[in-house]
């Protein structure tokens, strides 16, 4: 029995009969890290001693008829922008190359008290900027499905660390696209969740933290051990973990599905466009009530360009210290933040107000279940290509506009979940490449949008 295929479920179900010891699942893991990790850079520290001893403390614990929490004794890796007590924090840049945090993030404290084994951390561009997954601390990260490719990101460690079966599930954190993007890419499910579900200790609705795994019920585990109220916190939304344990799909027929292949006016390309046709078409057979409509969403472009710029501007110091360490890119961003007035940040504010109010009503009085997208408008490209510069010819000015069917969504503060859709061509070949369908539901409802992408992803086979 290969362990490491086996769904999260399946292996805390193992657990929780004793018929699996942390240990021996620790054990597989690693082994699998080292065969796979190699060709892919998905896992760029590894602390197998830490994540042995506490695999042996659960294994007491077990013995003892007790279990920590929904994850005992399950591995996880820890994306390397969130800070992990005794384990190295990069945040992929030269600059914080050496730096030990002595505490853990508010979600990977909550991992470790529901029983997770951290193992280690996955790779991130620096500061997690940009949805490609190359810093000059631990290099590229790149796909499974074609080593060519790039995995996508910014959470692209988490991806390919997931996809290649080196853990059940991984953590992602999402801004403009950061969850949803690599999962789309490597054949995942990826939640952006709804702020504040995962509690944070930033006062800021834009960058949330959310699962990665292999199926919509491994994101729920994830997600019932990292979703908790502190009232230390901001944004930390009351929720009952125990809601997303055992999640199960939800009836097709009747779904009322909003449809749009570009929210009016994205470039995607054809091959994606391709895919989804075929999903929406096994949509319809299933029952589902599927419309062509969306909300407009064109103004929360600039929306988002000013409110990720003025996050940005928070490495201001950064930029004046260590500027030669820094890509050109996230400099740029930096530097776009810098120069923002105080009337622009506060007009954005008021105009994410306007459209969160607009995707609100759409979603109102039950019209619609869930509105369906392109996760990304393109497919996984080179590694050696930093970002996508045009798509269906159509030039693309910076180097997050490429994944706009993901950062307007961002903009409305509402979930979004990437399932798979289906390949590009049969077969795990250049050619046959993941791409996912983008599903967006109303705010606050993270577990009927897992229960509906189960569904979806049982659909797409």
């Amino acid at each position: 029995m290969d362990l490491c295929a086996i769904p999260a479920t399946g292996l805390a179900r193992l657990i929780r009969s004793r018929e699996l010891s942390a240990t021996e699942l620790l054990t597989a893991v690693l082994a699998r890290i080292d065969k796979a990790n190699p060709a892919l850079n998905a896992i760029v520290t590894l602390a197998a001693e830490q994540a042995a001893d506490r695999a042996a403390e659960l294994d007491a614990q077990a013995a003892r008829g007790s279990f920590a929490g929904p994850l005992h004794g399950l591995p996880i890796a820890i994306k390397d922008v969130a800070e992990t007590s005794g384990i190295r924090t990069t945040y992929g840049s030269p600059i914080y190359a050496s730096y030990v945090p002595r505490a853990d993030a508010p979600h990977v404290a909550l991992l470790k008290q529901a029983g997770a084994v951290v193992i280690g951390k996955t790779n991130t561009p620096e500061f997690g900027a940009g949805s490609q997954t190359f810093n000059p601390v631990f290099g590229v990260t790149r796909n499974p499905y074609d080593t060519s490719l790039t995995v996508g990101g910014s959470s692209g460690g988490a991806a390919a660390a997931v996809a290649a079966c080196m853990v059940p599930f991984a953590d992602g954190s999402d801004l403009g696209a950061s969850v949803r993007n690599p999962a789309a890419f490597c054949g995942l499910v990826g939640l952006r969740t709804t702020p504040g579900l995962v509690p944070s200790d930033l006062l800021d609705p834009l960058s949330v933290v959310g699962p990665i795994a292999r199926t919509a019920a491994d994101a729920a585990l994830l997600l019932a051990g990292m979703c908790g109220t502190d009232p230390g916190l901001p944004l930390a939304r009351p929720d009952h973990a125990g809601r997303f344990l055992d999640l199960q799909p939800a009836p097709l027929r009747g779904l009322r599905v909003a449809w749009t292949f570009d929210l009016g006016d994205l470039p995607v390309q054809p091959r994606v466009r391709t895919v989804l046709a075929t999903l929406r078409e096994s949509l319809v057979e299933a029952g589902c009530v599927v419309t062509d409509e969306a909300p407009g969403l064109s103004d929360a472009d600039e929306v988002f360009q000013v409110l990720r710029a003025a996050r940005m501007a928070g490495l201001a110091s950064l930029l004046r210290e260590h500027r030669d360490q820094l890509k050109a890119t996230l400099v740029w961003n930096i530097e776009k933040g810098m120069a923002l007035t105080g009337e622009q940040i506060a007009s954005a504010r008021i105009k994410q107000a306007e459209i969160f109010g607009r995707v609100k009503s759409f979603f109102a009085d039950g019209r619609y279940d869930v509105l369906a997208l392109p996760t990304a408008q393109v497919v996984p490209f080179p590694v050696e290509q930093e970002w996508v510069t045009e798509i269906n010819g159509r030039p693309m000015s910076t180097y997050i506009d490429w994944m706009r069917s993901c950062s307007r969504i961002t903009v409305t503060a509402h979930p979004a979940v990437s399932v798979p859709a289906g390949l590009t061509a049969s077969g795990l070949t250049a050619s046959g490449l993941p791409v996912g369908l983008q599903l967006v539901g109303p705010y606050g409802g993270d577990l009927r949008l897992l229960e509906i992408a189960a569904a979806v992803m049982a659909l797409a086979g």
